[in-house]
């Protein structure tokens, strides 16, 4: 089914449209069947001990852990650590695709480039870093960025929501537990940042291309 503009009330980047309701809500289901993608993957590591995190994640310094930069956001440190980011990563990852499937794809690519390279630039080299967590942190930074740079009253409401939510958990982005790769926190939200500015919208009419609606067949 293909989702008509007009047909259900304008544009799908103005809050208050049927156009902007039916959006919000496809991306939020789209975030949704992403997260059981992340189970099988982490239940196919651990039940059948296939070793995925030390074959796809990121070792910092060294040419063979390079390639995590891509694979390891899609890796968990067990289904603990899969509970953990689901939540976040589905509210999230709801708000940046709700304002456009190209923007979001992106702005995506941007930030597991920047969290996953500052990692493995920064990161210990005795270390294997694998998680959602950088992305996470990208998806933060990048509403809040887009909050400012964009100005618009509902993207300030949806830092507000997020910051309410979520930003206690900007304390990860320092060096405070071992276990944990600030780095990838750090560096995923400069990723949401640089993201948010390079992808803004510089116009008051919505561009066709850049902000299409989710769509399905």
């Amino acid at each position: 089914m293909t989702y008509d503009r007009g047909r259900v009330g304008g544009d799908p980047n103005r809050f208050g449209t049927e156009a902007f309701y039916a959006s919000l809500g496809r991306a939020f289901v789209a975030m949704c069947a992403v997260v059981p993608v992340l189970f099988l993957i982490e239940a196919l590591d651990v039940w059948l001990g296939a070793g995925f995190d030390p074959a796809a994640g990121i070792i910092p310094k060294r040419i063979e852990g390079l390639d995590g930069v891509f694979f390891s956001p899609f890796l968990h440190h067990g289904f603990d650590h899969l509970y953990s980011n689901s939540i976040p990563l589905i509210l999230l990852g709801t708000f940046v695709l709700a304002a456009g499937v190209r923007r979001f794809l992106w702005s995506t690519l941007v930030i597991i480039l920047v969290s996953g390279l500052g990692v493995w630039f920064t990161g210990s080299a005795n270390s294997v870093v694998v998680g959602a967590s950088g992305v996470i942190f990208g998806y933060l930074g990048l509403l809040l960025t887009r909050g400012i740079v964009e100005r618009t009253w509902w993207n300030f409401a949806v830092v507000l929501l997020v910051g309410l939510l979520y930003g206690w958990q900007l304390v990860g982005i320092l060096p405070t537990d071992e276990r944990i790769s600030w780095q990838g926190h750090l560096f995923g939200l400069l990723g949401g940042v640089l993201a948010a500015v390079f992808f803004r919208r510089r116009r008051t009419e919505p561009d066709p291309d850049w902000d299409s609606p989710l769509t399905t067949p």
